[in-house]
């Protein structure tokens, strides 16, 4: 198990959590499965769970909105999840509650592209939080984050997979039984290999 030791931050709905040993994983694979570029295989200290892919495949140009789960190397940031839903799981990576405004921006126009924002009521947007539980638990990665590229794609997640894993807009979606074993074993320094 990842072990860590947390703290809260003054103001802020964001806690961090940091690694006490070297016991998170050091990297996730994930791979297109054989015959079907919109499913896949995420791998993790030897277990491999299936995953949805993006419905264009693995991309190694990603565009914002083709579809394509990016190809490359890639960290966790951070993970959003539905307080309001579930208990904060065990994880190494700082930890924020979705809140009703919590949205992103995938505008590539826009100064704040490929960020969180937040907006107001009635105000359109991808919301974090949803009605149905795709976004129940969000693992953010550092995609197109430094420096943000305009039209290079936005909102790159792991995240809760439909029950009939059908194909994401371009992200890594997953049950959350995997889910919550994938958050136990990482932490900022994993890198998350897709292709």
């Amino acid at each position: 198990m990842c072990r860590f030791r947390g703290r809260s931050i003054h103001g802020t709905m964001i806690h961090t959590r940091k690694t006490v040993n070297s016991r998170c994983s050091r990297m996730v694979l994930v791979r297109p499965s054989a015959g079907n570029p919109r499913r896949g295989w995420l791998t993790i200290d030897g277990r491999t769970v299936p995953v949805a892919l993006g419905r264009g495949g693995i991309k190694a140009a990603k565009r914002e909105g083709d579809g394509g789960t990016p190809r490359g190397g890639f960290r966790p940031r951070q993970l959003w999840w539905r307080a309001d839903r579930h208990p904060r799981p065990r994880t190494a990576l700082p930890v924020r509650a979705i809140r009703a405004e919590d949205a992103w921006c995938e505008d590539p126009r826009s100064g704040h592209y490929n960020q969180p924002i937040r907006l107001r009521s009635g105000q359109d947007g991808d919301r974090l939080r949803r009605n149905d539980h795709l976004y129940d638990f969000i693992i953010e990665i550092d995609h197109n984050a430094a420096p943000r590229i305009p039209g290079r794609g936005s909102a790159v997640f792991l995240h809760l997979a439909r029950p009939d894993f059908s194909p994401t807009a371009g992200c890594i979606s997953m049950t959350k039984s995997a889910m919550l074993r994938l958050l136990n074993r990482i932490g900022p320094q994993t890198r998350i290999v897709i292709g």
